[in-house]
């Protein structure tokens, strides 16, 4: 920054206050990640999904969960209804972090803190370890980048004692309340966020809290916001990562907003997940308001997004599934188990900003067009003018064009989720995309009620997954299947094995 445009930020620092100006390099947008763990597309007010003719179209649950705030946030930027995030939680925040399928950096499972969970059949060496200092990732490029990274929330990248426990090992100049844990061991500022009763999932770094009653999606809030504060008064760019520990497990009802739902012939656990779902809700709305009161909104690009599909603990009431009209939910290979929301929004268009110029963002539009969590990664680097370090494979693409409502010609329309371990909702499988057509390997077969390897189905005409055409449809099947089969040879996957042996089970061609 040159001598006059310091003595220029001093000035206005002097006369309007540090929380209301912001200095820091014009060519730098800040940006936020907005991640909520177990959220799935239907968890919101805001319809996704689409009708024929690609308008919004609600389902019961749309009128089920009030979401205001991301009904905002998407009127400001364009939301997807076909984003894919990995079906379980620590793989999808590894591609994030590093632009790569999970297939590709081996953290094909959730991190157990404690243990190696790779299932009795699973690959041993699987990435337990997720990430260290010596890993690429995003947090380390802007930061290299001049940017102030910050981690407020769910960290999930490696288990107890590693380097990716602190996520400040990765990167952050700042980490609140990220650990190696994948849930608190309570939401309630009262049991000090688990660390009086559960201290195995304690929440860190929040002791100003412990004994009141903030509930922790709100702690949380209340520190990003605080530590955005001292990035704009530092004169600094900043990349915020919000990971909420909401709407995961344990289902603690949220006070604010029990009443909301009283009424509405739920279980008691049902109205629980609601509340998580508007307090983290409210969350997005405060951070919005205090993007507002910064002054910083014109200059500030929001990813919201889910980890992996819903965990909304409905079961089969009023024959209302927790992703229904989709079928499956996390852990699963079906659509339920990966769709999750997406929205991409500066948080107040300006099409005469600098940064809005070089990225557009179409407000109010609906991309059905397919893209994935590793995605952003690029994009992030490319908008803040980071090079992607030589050598350094991805598979996410820029979302640039997609971000205009338009469709891109020149992207693949894949997605590989591989999960090569148990027990889950789904054991041991490798779903893949391409276009409309999905097929899903499952590598003991015994363990899947089709009694068969395969599934296949036509999105296009068949979006919740009811008809396999594995066996009507051999052609279509063996040519998606040697797909798979190419594409994960090229992000050289590791395979299930053999229960009582060490030799890989490996997808086949049907005959």
């Amino acid at each position: 920054m040159t001598i006059i445009r310091r003595i220029v930020c001093a000035v206005l620092i002097w006369m309007l206050m540090p929380d209301v100006v912001f200095c820091a390099d014009a060519n730098k947008p800040n940006i936020i990640v907005f991640l909520v763990d177990d959220m799935g597309v239907m968890d919101t007010s805001v319809p996704f999904l689409t009708d024929a003719q690609g308008k919004a179209k609600k389902y019961p649950l749309n009128e089920f969960y009030r979401t205001p705030n991301m009904e905002r946030l998407a009127s400001l930027g364009v939301r997807f209804n076909n984003f894919c995030a990995m079906s379980v939680c620590s793989p999808t925040r590894i591609s994030i972090m590093t632009g790569q399928n999970a297939a590709r950096h081996h953290t094909t499972n959730w991190i157990n803190p404690d243990s190696n969970n790779a299932g009795p059949k699973g690959p041993t060496d699987w990435n337990w370890k997720g990430l260290d200092k010596n890993k690429v990732g995003l947090p380390s490029l802007m930061k290299a980048n001049g940017y102030r990274t910050i981690h407020v929330g769910k960290g999930h990248f490696g288990p107890r004692n590693s380097e990716g426990a602190n996520p400040m090992n990765i990167g952050f100049d700042v980490n609140v309340g990220g650990a190696s844990i994948g849930q608190p061991g309570s939401y309630y500022g009262k049991q000090n966020y688990g660390n009086d009763k559960k201290a195995s999932h304690a929440v860190p770094g929040l002791d100003k809290y412990h004994g009141t009653d903030t509930f922790l999606t709100e702690a949380l809030t209340l520190e990003a916001k605080s530590h955005v504060s001292a990035a704009v008064t530092a004169d600094k760019p900043f990349f915020l990562y919000l990971a909420h520990y909401a709407v995961h497990a344990p289902f603690n009802s949220d006070p604010r907003f029990a009443d909301h739902y009283k009424a509405s012939g739920k279980s008691a656990q049902a109205q629980a997940f609601a509340t998580l779902v508007e307090g983290m809700d409210k969350s997005l709305g405060d951070l919005l308001d205090h993007l507002e009161k910064l002054a910083i909104s014109e200059n500030t690009l929001i990813f919201f997004l889910g980890d992996n599909g819903s965990d909304a603990p409905l079961g089969h009431q009023h024959a209302v599934a927790c992703a229904a009209p989709l079928r499956g939910k996390k852990g699963s290979h079906y659509e339920g188990g990966m769709r999750v929301p997406f929205i991409a929004a500066w948080a107040k268009p300006n099409a005469n900003n600098l940064n809005q110029k070089k990225l557009s963002i179409t407000a109010g539009a609906i991309q059905s067009q397919q893209a994935a969590v590793y995605d952003l990664f690029p994009t992030i680097l490319n908008l803040s003018g980071k090079a992607i370090p030589e050598g350094h494979a991805i598979d996410g693409l820029k979302l640039d064009t997609l971000l205009t409502g338009n469709r891109d010609s020149s992207r693949e329309e894949v997605f590989l989720m591989h999960y090569p371990h148990a027990p889950h909702r789904t054991d041991y499988f490798t779903s893949y995309r391409n276009g409309n057509w999905k097929v899903i390997y499952h590598y003991f077969p015994s363990e899947v009620s089709e009694n068969s390897h395969y599934q296949l189905f036509d999105l296009a005409s068949d979006p919740f997954e009811q008809k396999n055409l594995a066996a009507s449809n051999p052609v279509e099947l063996k040519r998606m299947i040697q797909e798979l089969i190419t594409r994960m040879e090229t992000q050289k996957a590791q395979y299930p094995h053999e229960k009582d042996s060490n030799e890989l089970v490996k997808p086949k061609l049907p005959k």
